[in-house]
């Protein structure tokens, strides 16, 4: 399978406290890739230095071929191929759903207003909030804003989504609306990279499962043995807690 995001001895320290070590994993074209794990065993600034919003201390990170560590790779254009849906939302507050979809398209793939509309709409649609583009971010509850910063998200066409915890800020009877959203892009083929604490969705959508503890891969490979027949201590100590 052709590989999209290669990464290879990957570290990363915030001063004396190192949050990444020695990371190697892929993600191939059209894979769904779910990370588990506790709070603080590194799933996040993992998926932060995929995007470069983190810098790793040391190791690689492969994109399409290109190691995009390089200090003269292009970082703004590489952002442009990786959609980032955040746990907190991040839709600007003073514009409306659809404004929030278009203004990225206009300001960094160039397209016209029409265009980025026509764009927007779409993937409005596919995730249920096409009825609501006059409606600021304040007038949504949180699982309609996360399923707008979705829809943002895929109007950039991006190569690969990147979810961080997604689900983590909503109440219970939320989480089932944005869920919904992203098994109907899982089924479609979309290339995904989510950290989530959803066990049976990870079961249900996941081609494979990366189990992080203390800032190291223990152990990955599909659900059906990650989750139901797990070889390390650690991923059955962490189920245990977990799946209570």
């Amino acid at each position: 399978m052709e590989k999209v995001i290669d990464i290879r001895h990957l570290n990363k320290s915030f001063g004396n406290h190192e949050v990444l070590r020695d990371v190697n994993f892929s993600v191939a074209k059209g894979e769904v890739v779910c990370l588990i794990g506790s709070s603080g065993s590194g799933k996040s600034t993992l998926l932060r230095c995929i995007n470069l919003l983190e810098t790793p201390t040391g190791g690689e990170i492969i994109y399409n071929g290109e190691n995009i560590l390089d200090k003269d790779h292009d970082v703004s254009k590489h952002r442009t191929h990786l959609g980032m849906v955040f746990q907190s939302f991040n839709l600007f507050n003073n514009h409306n759903v659809l404004k929030n979809c278009v203004v990225g398209q206009q300001k960094v793939l160039k397209r016209s207003k029409q265009e980025a509309e026509k764009n927007a709409l779409k993937f409005l649609e596919i995730v249920g909030m096409d009825k609501y583009i006059n409606a600021k971010p304040s007038q949504l509850s949180g699982g309609q804003k996360q399923r707008v910063a979705i829809a943002r998200a895929l109007s950039m066409d991006p190569d690969v989504m990147l979810f961080d915890e997604p689900t983590s800020a909503l109440d219970p009877e939320m989480v089932g609306e944005v869920l919904k959203v992203m098994r109907r892009l899982a089924d479609e083929g979309n290339t995904m990279l989510i950290v989530t604490h959803e066990m049976e969705f990870a079961k249900e959508v996941a081609d494979r499962i990366v189990f992080m503890d203390k800032g190291v891969i223990v152990e990955e490979g599909p659900p059906s043995q990650v989750l139901v027949n797990p070889v390390h201590d650690r991923t059955k100590e962490f189920l245990k807690r977990t799946l209570k």
